[in-house]
């Protein structure tokens, strides 16, 4: 992955809710970019094919006006068809190896590891630009058990190259003893989307780094 990239990759990370408004789901996203945040995530689990594309491709052109990167979640195909910036992949889904020889050395890709190290530190010998931890917290979203110690972050910063992402429940409030702890990114859905006020809530994350 590019230096200058890399060096990028801190602040918060927002991952879209599955929304099918695509409007609003622009709406709400562009509000979020006046606060500035690091990195962008496609997600939308339960979206057709074509519905995806429509989306993944609007956001790629707000991304594109406002300097930002976009990954999208699991789909390498998707990422390709529209030249997104990477793709960030689960447990479950490729394995990391064979996203980054099929989008080559200058894309991001990203990579769930859960609380599990060993899986972080083989992320990223095949080529994961960042790795990311958790859940810390319960989620709105997301349905896993809440078993990722907080000490995982410490080591990662110590034992691998890579940025580290935290993930699951986060706020501003808690998340900040992670970042403390040297956490990169935090990741965060609900805590911005679902705001009251989505500029004040990215600023609130944006004020942690």
């Amino acid at each position: 992955m590019q230096a200058n990239l890399r060096a990028n990759l801190r602040g918060l990370y927002l991952v879209t809710p599955n929304w099918d408004d695509t409007d609003r789901l622009l709406d709400v996203t562009r509000q979020a970019m006046r606060a500035g945040f690091a990195l962008l995530q496609y997600r939308h689990k339960d979206a057709s094919p074509a519905l995806r594309q429509e989306q993944a491709q609007a956001l790629l052109r707000l991304c594109r006006e406002h300097d930002c990167p976009l990954v999208i979640n699991d789909h390498v195909d998707l990422c390709m068809a529209i030249d997104a910036d990477g793709v960030h992949v689960g447990g479950t889904d490729a394995a990391v190896a064979t996203v980054r020889a099929a989008l080559g050395g200058s894309k991001i890709v990203g990579a769930s590891c859960y609380g599990d190290f060993e899986l972080a530190r083989t992320a990223e010998a095949n080529g994961a630009s960042y790795v990311a931890f958790g859940g810390f917290y319960p989620s709105l979203v997301k349905k896993y058990e809440v078993t990722t110690r907080p000490d995982i972050v410490a080591r990662a910063k110590a034992e691998l190259q890579v940025p580290v992402v935290v993930i699951g429940g986060m706020t501003a409030a808690n998340s900040k003893p992670l970042v403390a702890l040297g956490a990169d990114m935090v990741a965060a859905i609900s805590s911005v989307y679902l705001a009251q006020d989505t500029r004040n809530a990215a600023q609130e994350f944006a004020a942690l780094f």
